[in-house]
């Protein structure tokens, strides 16, 4: 193993220290017992827990840049979505992205995946493992793990609902009249949903919705439940894992039940865990909100996670177009931490959950807020809403596809421009590019798609047949085909640079 030892702990040393401090000292030694035999059947990977630990390089580079797709993002009746996806990435996307952010592949009963029935299944509807497995041939895999809660149809919570002794502490029960005004909160949805078990009605923690069922970290079963899931997800091929809302894993009344201490203490065992199967398998936790929420999950730049979704660059990129006035993007620019080598940024400026907005307060006035808010929806976009401190209303997401809010008002040609315009500010910036799939093909906000689910976020979801696409991309007049030749063009311009490098020092003029 390629590495300079940086502190005396052994990984097992550490784990056990880790543990203690979440778990108690009761349960410390047992929790580690059980991941080394989730460990087991890895080939090597106990022969290196004694190991002293060590500090590594990201394994990325200039030419990185992540594509975000799902599943079924391209159909066609004569074999599996998968296998589509996988024919057209080859096709037309593998000069100008290295990995895939397949979101989430599994059985689902809601919200387009994220409401995952069982991790460790493929959706038989978009095809199986050997499917999701062969996108590596030519591309680096990235998989969502989902792991702040589960399908309220799962097994897990089903036998929860059917009162099996084991998985009564899977979930989070909370009496109703406990006050949880203080808890963060993501949606303007019920905090807590009533269920009738076999031990009688319960109330259960949801953060997200009432399908979406919070599991429960204090149980340190859970952890190591959670922990062979990702080890699966490696096995499969992947070497990015996105821990979609990691930062609400840990909940403890009194507090705001988000970014915890405890969490960061789960994921830096997921990263000494991982290290021990491939040192080169990146996490990348997903915290929509300021920067500054988000970079503490680099822990001591060396012992968490190695990247960290950028959400603040999208709303004041289109800021910066709205108003024509770059001065707070530029300011903001020149207040990011500058490259370590071991942590790295992922900037985007779209993706399946549209544009935070959230992630821009404290940088951008009311007003200028108000004004997003007003050009989505004069798009044909829609805004979702969270609850404030006091039970308001507050624009959380701006639920459109980029391309529709930056054209607005504009012909065509000056459209383009705008959007290349925009890729290539993401692209020159320091960490990794990430390319929601409708970026690439200057995709409008999907009114037939919102018709028929009214959820806000279809809008920006929408699935193409395969020969739809490629009609488009055929015609090198038609906006689709014009765009993807442009950030094609712009992707491979930056993979041929070393001064893109993630490593690379940056300043902002």
């Amino acid at each position: 193993m390629n590495g300079v030892a940086v502190q005396a702990q052994t990984i097992s040393e550490e784990a056990v220290r880790l543990l203690t401090a979440v778990y108690g000292p009761e349960d410390a030694g047992m929790v580690w017992k059980s991941l080394c035999e989730a460990l087991g059947p890895i080939k090597g990977a106990l022969a290196l827990k004694d190991k002293p630990i060590t500090k590594r390089k990201l394994p990325l580079h200039q030419g990185d840049a992540i594509l975000i797709a799902y599943g079924d993002q391209i159909v066609e009746s004569e074999r599996p979505p998968l296998q589509t996806l996988k024919y057209f990435l080859d096709r037309y996307l593998c000069e100008s992205v290295s990995t895939v952010h397949l979101l989430p592949h599994f059985p689902y009963t809601s919200d387009d995946g994220f409401s995952v029935v069982d991790y460790k299944a493929v959706d038989p509807a978009l095809g199986d493992w050997n499917d999701v497995q062969n996108l590596t041939e030519n591309f680096r895999l990235m998989i969502d793990a989902v792991i702040n809660h589960i399908s309220s149809k799962s097994d897990w919570f089903q036998y929860y609902l059917d009162g099996v002794p084991s998985y009564q502490n899977y979930f989070i029960e909370a009496d109703p009249a406990t006050d949880l005004s203080g808890v963060y909160r993501p949606r303007a949805l019920p905090l807590l949903t009533p269920f009738s078990t076999r031990n009688g009605s319960r109330h259960v923690w949801t953060t997200f919705s009432a399908d979406q069922i919070d599991l429960n970290f204090a149980n340190p079963q859970v952890f190591v439940e959670i922990i062979d899931v990702l080890l699966s997800y490696v096995k499969y091929g992947a070497t990015l894992l996105r821990l979609d809302a990691v930062g609400f894993l840990w909940k403890e009344l009194g507090t705001d039940c988000f970014h915890r201490p405890q969490t960061h203490m789960l994921v830096k065992l997921m990263r000494l865990v991982l290290d021990l199967v491939n040192p080169d398998v990146v996490l990348v936790p997903e915290i929509n909100g300021p920067l500054q929420e988000s970079t503490p999950y680099f822990g001591d730049g060396s012992d968490e996670a190695q990247m960290v979704y950028n959400f603040p660059l999208a709303p004041l990129t289109l800021d910066a177009f709205a108003r024509g006035d770059a001065s707070v993007l530029s300011g903001w620019l020149e207040t990011l931490p500058q490259p370590t080598g071991q942590t790295t940024l992922f900037n985007f400026l779209a993706s399946h959950d549209g544009i935070s907005v959230r992630s821009a307060s404290g940088l951008l006035t009311e007003s200028q807020l108000q004004q997003l808010v007003t050009l989505t929806e004069s798009c044909g976009g829609k805004v979702n809403f969270r609850f404030g401190p006091q039970g308001e209303k507050i624009p959380y997401e701006l639920a459109t596809t980029l391309y529709d809010v930056l054209s607005v008002n504009y012909s065509q040609d000056e459209a383009l421009a705008r959007f290349h315009c925009a890729h290539a500010i993401m692209c020159s910036m320091a960490g990794v590019p990430g390319i929601y799939f409708h970026s690439f093909f200057g995709t409008s906000n999907w009114q037939e798609g919102y018709a028929k689910t009214q959820h806000a976020r279809t809008l920006n979801r929408r699935k193409f047949e395969l020969h739809e696409l490629q009609s488009l991309l055929e015609d090198s007049s038609s906006r689709a085909a014009r765009i993807h030749a442009a950030m094609t063009k712009l992707l491979k311009a930056r993979a041929a640079e070393p001064a893109f490098h993630p490593a690379a020092p940056q300043k902002i003029l």
